[in-house]
């Protein structure tokens, strides 16, 4: 898998608010509950989203997070890159320092290609989009489920 754990709750947990039809707040444990994710894992997780202004926090009885801005104005990039940063985007696939096109490895010209194409695709889609696509095929967001809860 080329994002880590930690980056793929962060996506879902953002689809998953950029569904929500008001700007309320949702606590980290519905979240958890309804994703099925660990609430210990997603609260750090959450926690870089918030760091990076993706989310915003609020605590007492009515706090929980939402998005600061609109799953319109939202990309995947910028969750991408908040949780697991852009090495994804910038290195070699096989590790190797110093890969470049004066220093290829046997896979850099396919990867980079590929990357490109990452790049482009995780610049151009919004939470928005995965939203309106999700509800519009009723996809999952879950291994049981649906966009039962959107």
């Amino acid at each position: 898998m080329l994002l880590s754990s930690a980056c793929v709750y962060g996506l879902r947990a953002s689809v998953y608010l950029a569904s929500v039809e008001d700007d309320s707040y949702i606590s980290i444990t519905t979240i958890s509950e309804e994703l099925d994710i660990s609430r210990h894992f997603l609260t750090k997780v959450l926690q870089r989203l918030t760091d990076n202004d993706i989310m915003e926090s609020m605590k007492g009885p009515k706090g929980g997070v939402r998005l600061t801005r609109s799953g319109d104005n939202i990309v995947l990039l910028e969750i991408v890159a908040a949780i697991d940063g852009m090495d994804i985007l910038t290195e070699c696939a096989l590790g190797l320092p110093g890969c470049g096109t004066a220093k290829p490895c046997p896979i850099h010209d396919q990867w980079a290609d590929t990357r490109d194409e990452i790049r482009q695709m995780l610049t151009e889609t919004t939470l928005r989009n995965l939203v309106d696509r999700g509800k519009a095929g009723n996809l999952r967001l879950t291994e049981e489920g649906e966009f039962q809860w959107a």
